[in-house]
């Protein structure tokens, strides 16, 4: 005579619990076992290493038109500029990506965005970076006329040059997520009452701030 053997609903589950602890358990053993200790040498390279952020410097800057359209509040601007990027870390490389430049005046945006191509920086190394900036018909304050007369009358043009992007840290073959950075170069020439015959122009080569 055959006999059948049936199991409880509760007895099943009861099994199949027991299975799910089991595959939880081996997950654990896996993760505590290769990726833990990964991620655990990555950090500690991190640590030992402490990638400085870039230095930025401003080389040269020449404005070739900064003047409002006819009885408007509309700007029209060029602005070609040089800056120097260097990399102060001597082990660790950089990725540059999505990099953008603008100029401001006094808090406002009197160019658009111009996009530099991304590239890589070795460790210590140095880039010269260039960028021609441009605005057409740019809406401004109704104040901005007066406050460049008011430079003028001071002799002095302040700009700020400003590059946007985003930069991966490169430690032997692992490379890291994007990080965000901000780059402001402030830009100081001389601005008498005549009317220049070439284009204003700054070479002091100032040193630029960066956040990251």
């Amino acid at each position: 005579m055959s006999q059948y053997f049936i199991e409880s609903p509760k007895h099943c589950a009861k099994k199949e619990l027991n299975l799910g602890k089991f595959r939880y358990k081996k997950l654990f053993y896996f993760l505590s076992a290769f990726v833990f200790p990964f991620l655990s040498f990555i950090l500690l390279i991190w640590l030992i290493l402490r990638p400085s952020k870039p230095d930025f410097s401003l080389k040269e800057t020449n404005v070739y038109q900064l003047n409002l359209s006819s009885g408007s509040h509309l700007l029209n601007s060029s602005i070609q500029l040089s800056l120097f990027a260097k990399n102060p870390n001597q082990k660790v490389g950089i990725y540059y990506d999505e990099l953008q430049v603008y100029a401001a005046y006094k808090g406002q945006q009197i160019t658009t965005y111009t996009s530099l191509p991304p590239f890589y920086q070795d460790h210590e190394d140095s880039n010269l970076l260039s960028a021609s900036l441009v605005g057409t018909g740019l809406p401004v304050a109704q104040s901005f006329g007066y406050e460049v007369g008011r430079d003028q009358t001071a002799g002095r043009l302040v700009l700020n040059l400003k590059v946007i992007g985003k930069l991966r840290w490169k430690v032997g073959t692992w490379v890291s997520g994007k990080y965000r950075f901000n780059v402001n170069c402030v830009a100081i020439m001389a601005f008498g009452p005549a009317i220049p015959t070439g284009p204003l122009t700054s070479k002091q080569g100032t040193q630029c701030s960066t956040t990251i």
